[in-house]
Formats: C-alpha cells, sequence, structure tokens
C-alpha cells in the first residue's frame, strides 16, 4: 500500500473522524457516528481504496 492522501486531507480525516465518534459516544448523532471509523483509519494508514480504484492521488511524495 503506498500513501495516497497528502497531509491536509490526512490531518482533516482524522479530525472528521474523531469528532463523528466522539458525538456517538457521547449520544448526539447515535450509532451512525462509528462511520467515523472509516476517515480515521483511512487517515492513520495515509491510504484510500477509493482514490486508488478512480487514480486520485493527493500526495507528492509517492
Amino acid at each position: 500500500m503506498k500513501a495516497n492522501i497528502r497531509t491536509i486531507d490526512r490531518s482533516l480525516r482524522i479530525v472528521i473522524g474523531l469528532v463523528l465518534i466522539a458525538l456517538s459516544l457521547t449520544g448526539v448523532i447515535g450509532l451512525w457516528g462509528w462511520i467515523g471509523l472509516v476517515p480515521l483509519a483511512t487517515g492513520i494508514f495515509r491510504f484510500c481504496p477509493i482514490y486508488t480504484l478512480l487514480g486520485i492521488k493527493t500526495c507528492k511524495r509517492y
């Protein structure tokens, strides 16, 4: 797996994932907040399978 997510994209994914999970834990948005695990995982691993399928790379180094 080569990284295909840039630093800004990565940071936004991690923040959005954590916010969704926190909102779910506090009961604000219910179980749908656990979908935040997806952007959190893609941000941590710097790899998005959908970007690979579409041929998108926001990471210039790799």
